[in-house]
């Protein structure tokens, strides 16, 4: 793709060297570039910015430099003067965020699920709606009896069971009580592997706190006689850190060598995600019963909780282990733009908010650096965001050509995709589903097929599970 700014006009120029009355992205764009590239991007004295090809640049770095540099030929001045390098990087996110949504608009209405055969690169398969009128299926997660567990972001655990071709839900007694506010609620349900011995179940939600607040707390308990018994809390942040906002909780669990590992969001507060003293924006890793390996990589740090395992993550909503190799991966959500696939490495610094693709949610920058030596990059980012959720490895054999292939659901794009992954690198990729619904969780089931869990957007619309059953 080719990037084309050929010019902001000679008018301007006076106002080059003056900083902007407001720093904010779209403020600079007004000021800066709107004369001649037009207030909605589409053009005016100087060539549209949402063209398929643009000249000068082929990607972020080369679109910053020649904001920074001009174009004496084209009569586009440097803006080196006026604009510092955070503020380039947040004009860069607001041109290609406000381009990719005119040319693509955000999806607000899902469509119907299609009926009949549809096709991808190596399968074709039909959608089957197995559960219907939920309330944001959150977590999706099977027993070893073929009963599927999941839950809904506002409160309860259920049971479905298929009988005869018909698929009945009940609801578990006894749930803990979660916090509902915003994104906060109840998250993650998840079945280790030797359920079959012991019973337990682990579970993740938005904890109640003191004077409306809450926080990102790890339990696990049994299943008996249709509720929910035996709760123990596994990881919870301390009292005092608990807050009304209601954002970024993570909350994903996966299990792997024996080991429980827990995502924790860096709720709103940032910074946080890197103090190694402060649960927020961490991976933990822990025993089955909540205590520390003694080889986790700050048992040793003075002041680090030992329970983390990898730190500087914004709001890591996806958690997935490689069925053959044991490789980490995880998807965090960016703040306005930014989002990531990170492949974890043991002690790793992701960065945020020190290096970020993204900014904030005002237009604001958050940092002017997308890298750093010592920071661990992103296998793979996104900007504008995609609203990056769960991601999990299929493991079934009703698909065989997509085995341990890894599965990607977003939310703002409602989107699931399908990444073949080598060592830390995705090879290829492929669009399975598009504009469903808001993918908040997909698992392979025990009959091979790859369940998923819709959240379909609008006022008093249900939400529901499908899955992917093979097709000829």
């Amino acid at each position: 793709m080719r990037f084309f700014l050929p010019c902001l006009a000679s008018v301007l120029l006076p106002v080059v060297h003056a900083s902007p009355p407001d720093r904010d992205a779209a403020t600079l764009y007004a000021h800066l570039c709107a004369n001649c590239h037009g207030t909605d991007l589409q053009g005016n004295k100087a060539s549209s910015l949402i063209d398929p090809t643009w000249r000068h640049a082929r990607d972020d770095a080369g679109l910053a430099r020649i904001i920074r540099q001009g174009d004496r030929k084209s009569g586009m001045p440097a803006f080196a003067a006026a604009l510092n390098d955070a503020e380039t990087r947040a004009l860069v996110v607001f041109i290609r965020e406000t381009a990719k949504r005119r040319i693509d608009p955000a999806v607000h209405q899902a469509r119907a699920l299609p009926s009949g055969v549809q096709a991808s690169e190596h399968h074709a398969y039909r959608i089957e709606k197995v559960v219907d009128d939920l309330d944001v299926p959150w977590s999706l997660a099977f027993l070893p009896d073929g009963h599927l567990l999941f839950t809904q972001r506002t409160g309860g655990i259920f049971v479905a069971r298929q009988q005869d071709g018909l698929w009945t839900t009940r609801p578990v007694a006894g749930a803990p009580p979660v916090w509902v506010r915003d994104e906060g609620g109840l998250f993650s349900v998840a079945v280790p592997p030797d359920y079959a011995t012991n019973g337990w179940l682990y579970l993740t939600l938005s904890d109640p706190g003191p004077e409306d607040t809450g926080n990102t707390k790890l339990v696990r308990g049994r299943l008996r006689d249709g509720r929910w018994t035996d709760q123990e809390t596994l990881l919870e942040a301390p009292r005092d850190s608990y807050t009304s906002l209601g954002v970024n909780f993570g909350s994903r669990v996966v299990f792997s060598d024996g080991y429980v590992f827990f995502s924790f969001g860096e709720r709103g507060q940032v910074g946080q995600a890197q103090d190694l003293a402060l649960p927020n924006g961490k991976i933990h890793r822990l025993l089955p019963d909540g205590g520390i390996p003694p080889d986790n990589p700050f048992v040793k740090t003075p002041g680090a909780l030992p329970s983390v395992w990898s730190y500087g993550h914004r709001n890591p909503q996806g958690l997935a282990v490689h069925p053959k190799t044991g490789e980490l991966w995880e998807t965090e959500h960016g703040p306005r733009g930014g989002d990531e696939l990170n492949y974890l490495r043991r002690g790793g610094n992701y960065g945020w908010p020190l290096v970020t693709h993204g900014m904030n949610y005002d237009g604001t920058p958050v940092s002017p650096l997308t890298e750093k030596k010592g920071l661990e990059p992103p296998v793979l980012h996104w900007t504008p965001s995609i609203a990056v959720s769960p991601i999990r490895f299929y493991t079934g054999d009703a698909f065989p050509r997509w085995k341990n292939h890894l599965f990607l659901g977003t939310l703002g794009q409602q989107e699931l995709r399908r990444l073949e992954v080598k060592g830390d690198r995705v090879i290829h990729e492929e669009l399975i589903l598009k504009s469903l619904g808001r993918v908040r969780d997909m698992i392979t089931g025990p009959d091979g097929c790859l369940y998923v869990a819709l959240e379909i957007p609008g006022p008093d619309t249900p939400d529901y599970i499908v899955r992917l059953v093979p097709a000829p």
